[in-house]
């Protein structure tokens, strides 16, 4: 009876011994902490590794997570300048830099922030209509930022950032905005529209006034080429004219035969026949019955008969011609032709 008292309060001795050393190792993990209070008030507080205590008397409190904390918190309906109710959807990203604080100053420090979040973020938006708000964000998290780092910092807690991750604004007001954006994007079309069509006639006219200025040049040049042909063709002739000094005979052999000509036109009902007409049939006539002056080619050669009768064949034939034409010409008229002579009679 007496071995077994002894065993169990030996055995009660040494669980109590082990609950005692149990109790006073603690091992905090990295990026941890935990505050002790000695006999009810704030001792030290323990960092990573392992730590010791004094049981019974040492009270230690829960792990504080000292890590950047991500908290999303649910959309809150904010009123805009405007008098329009917003949902408005933030993440906080926070840290704990001082354990003692955090666990000592505030009783909740996550609800502490939430609430502070919600009541900046009216104040905020509140100053704000709602075209600013949806395109001021960035303004928005800066404010929200510097309110809420300035409030927290007693609280041994940094604000890293805010983000606002949705801004709702009322189904009414989203589809104004879409028949807005609608709006815009036809206008913007119709505009692009009319500006292509008028890029397109400016280059159209561009290129006809281009390729008219083209077809006067050409024509330009072409009257130029011609005109100067004309001119060298002129020259010619006036050059080979003077060249071959032709004399009166042969001048009165081409304007006989320019008489039948002048005898063809259907308006010629009166033409006149100038008294040199028989001095030029002589001079014709003349022309081809003279023996005319040899050239040094032709003086070694005799001069045929044949040569001779063939002239005054052509001469006949020249008369006969100019006869028939002033017939012709009376038969136009209807009338005898009558010779009036360029100069008066002597």
């Amino acid at each position: 009876m007496e071995i077994s008292a002894f065993l169990i309060a030996g055995l009660i001795v040494a669980l109590i011994a082990i609950f005692t050393v149990v109790r006073a190792v603690r091992i905090v993990p990295q990026a941890r902490a935990r505050n002790v209070e000695r006999l009810g008030r704030y001792h030290r507080t323990l960092n990573p590794g392992l730590n010791l205590v004094i049981p019974y008397v040492d009270r230690v409190h829960p792990v504080i997570d000292l890590r950047e904390q991500v908290v999303s918190f649910k959309p809150q309906p904010v009123i805009t300048e405007d008098n329009l109710v917003v949902e408005i959807d933030t993440v906080l990203y926070f840290q704990v830099t001082d354990a003692r604080a955090a666990f000592y100053e505030i009783a909740n420090f996550l609800q502490a922030v939430e609430q502070l979040t919600v009541t900046t973020l009216r104040n905020v938006v509140g100053s704000m209509d709602l075209e600013k708000t949806l395109t001021s964000r960035d303004t928005i998290n800066s404010q929200l930022r510097g309110v809420l780092d300035e409030a927290t910092g007693k609280w041994g807690l940094r604000v890293n950032r805010v983000e606002i991750k949705a801004i709702d604004p009322p189904q009414t007001i989203k589809d104004a905005m879409q028949k807005q954006m609608r709006a815009e994007r036809d206008k913007r079309a119709a505009v692009l529209g009319a500006e292509g069509q008028r890029q397109s006639q400016i280059l159209t006219a561009e290129g006809d006034k281009q390729a008219a200025v083209l077809r006067a040049e050409g024509n330009r040049t072409a009257a130029i080429l011609q005109a100067e042909g004309q001119s060298r063709a002129i020259d010619e002739v006036f050059q080979a004219v003077h060249r071959n000094d032709p004399d009166p005979k042969l001048l009165a052999y081409q304007y006989l035969q320019a008489l039948p000509q002048l005898a063809q036109g259907s308006g010629n009902n009166f033409w006149v026949i100038p008294s040199e007409i028989t001095s030029a049939l002589q001079g014709v006539s003349k022309a081809f019955t003279e023996q005319l002056p040899r050239s040094p080619a032709t003086r070694e050669k005799p001069v045929d008969d044949d040569m001779t009768a063939r002239a005054a064949s052509d001469t006949a034939q020249a008369e006969e011609a100019a006869a028939e034409a002033v017939a012709d010409a009376a038969r136009a008229d209807g009338t005898a032709p009558k010779a009036l002579p360029s100069e008066p009679p002597r």
